[in-house]
């Protein structure tokens, strides 16, 4: 069976001008074989050698073999670059002659040209190759990673309900929560985060945040500046609702008490009629 977007082996069936056809076995049929163009073909290359290809499909919408190595397979990750944007998507260099379409419906936001973006590739209802940024499916659930470990990856989708999700190494499935990604990620951000849970079903809970203690001074001098903006009295304090620090200062309301309970030992605040007042030196 001729695989598309797949690599897989094929023998020589036939010789001709323009290439050679490929099949599985010497016997294939017409219908089972496909062309690996003449320029592809490498060099004393005879009817019966076995050649490794990728099948895609050509200008003409035709399937067609190639020698050369994608940077893309179905099913797998790939980052790639954005070379041109037109009426029905984008289309990616993916090392092949001919781009690969990105269409707009399979955009996580608009992509433009020079942009780096995070795909997967599937087979469209036309039996055609297409990318696509909704990665979550195809991302994978056994990193190497623990608590505490420090990662990299790219933010691919923003959800309200559960918060800013992230492919890990450009492979593994992650999420910010939606505590924390009220901060306001961007998709495509790149990020240095923290694994702060890995559950059972492999994928990891991130962090942007350090560990408590060490994000209590960076936390306490976001609380002042913003008591500041409000002439140094800010109109609640520290049993203000979750929405309204979450608002205010981008902090869950426990690391907001954190912060002002750090504050309040260093006398640098202080709490009085139902605000906080900064104390000035």
């Amino acid at each position: 069976m001729l695989n598309l977007g797949r690599k897989q082996k094929l023998t020589v069936v036939k010789r001709v001008e323009f290439g050679v056809y490929l099949g599985e076995s010497r016997e294939a049929g017409e219908q089972e074989r496909v062309l690996l163009p003449a320029k592809q073909v490498p060099e004393g290359t005879k009817e019966g050698d076995e050649l490794e290809v990728f099948l895609y499909r050509d200008s003409s919408d035709r399937m067609i073999a190639t020698t050369r190595e994608p940077k893309l397979t179905l099913g797998g990750l790939a980052v790639l670059d954005v070379v041109q944007t037109g009426k029905i998507g984008a289309f990616l260099d993916w090392g092949l002659e001919k781009d690969l379409l990105l269409p707009f419906r399979e955009q996580t936001f608009r992509v433009c040209q020079g942009d780096k973006v995070l795909v997967s590739l599937y087979i469209d209802k036309s039996s055609r190759l297409c990318a696509t940024m909704k990665v979550y499916p195809f991302l994978k659930t056994n990193s190497p990673y623990t608590i505490g470990d420090t990662v990299e990856g790219v933010v691919y989708e923003n959800s309200g309900n559960f918060g800013a999700f992230v492919a890990v190494d450009d492979k593994y499935s992650g999420l910010i929560p939606k505590r924390e990604a009220q901060a306001g990620y961007r998709t495509g951000q790149r990020l240095k985060l923290r694994v702060t849970e890995v559950k059972e079903d492999g994928k990891l809970t991130l962090s942007a945040r350090g560990k408590a203690y060490e994000q209590i001074q960076e936390d306490s001098e976001n609380v002042l500046q913003v008591i500041g903006e409000f002439a140094g009295v800010l109109p609640f304090d520290d049993k203000a609702s979750p929405e309204v620090i979450q608002r205010e200062f981008g902090l869950s309301k426990a690391a907001f008490k954190r912060a002002v309970g750090h504050l309040l030992k260093e006398k640098q605040i202080e709490l009085r009629d139902g605000k906080i007042w900064r104390i000035h030196s």
